[in-house]
């Protein structure tokens, strides 16, 4: 596990006004703290799944992270100063707060938990219970509509299902098909 002093965090944030989707996750994964890119580590399936899920159109690679937001995407994480896997995170590195002002000061439309680990920390935080599941759920942060996605890290592959990945691709097409 990797900690660094900067608040800003080991990756920093790709956030703007009024995302379609933010994708949070735990904490980068200590590949990607070293290449200084989202989902870099071998066997993670989150630019490949944003593809099929028709986020993009054509698949990035984990160096063009930041032309997420061209596609109306951001990504944070929960914990942004440390590196690991979920196992690895003390919770003392999570930042609920910090995730709900991100989320207040640039309104995204919808946020998607890469994983349940962050998901479980913001519903107890927000809600005062752990308990949650795999696709959109019923409360809301504000209008911010929140769905929970599998992990799409190598580690968690006996977790992988892409049909929450393809459901809220296809949530997401709607607001972006929607007219103002």
């Amino acid at each position: 596990m990797k900690q660094i002093g900067s608040k800003e965090g080991l990756l920093p944030d790709v956030l703007a006004d009024n995302l379609y989707a933010v994708d949070c996750g735990s904490a980068a994964s200590s590949h990607s703290a070293q290449t200084g890119h989202y989902y870099s580590g071998p066997g993670n399936r989150f630019w490949e799944i944003l593809e099929t899920a028709k986020f993009t159109t054509l698949r990035l690679d984990p160096k063009e992270y930041k032309l997420l937001s061209s596609y109306g995407i951001g990504l944070t994480d929960m914990a942004k100063a440390l590196s690991g896997s979920d196992t690895e995170i003390s919770s003392r590195a999570d930042d609920p707060a910090g995730l709900s002002e991100k989320l207040i000061r640039f309104k995204p439309r919808s946020l998607a938990f890469v994983g349940k680990r962050a998901a479980k920390v913001w519903s107890r935080y927000h809600l005062g219970t752990p308990e949650i599941k795999y696709g959109p759920q019923s409360s809301k942060f504000g209008e911010v509509a929140i769905y929970v996605l599998p992990s799409t890290s190598g580690l968690a592959k006996r977790f992988w299902d892409p049909l929450p990945w393809i459901e809220f691709g296809k949530f997401v097409s709607v607001i972006r098909n929607k007219k103002p």
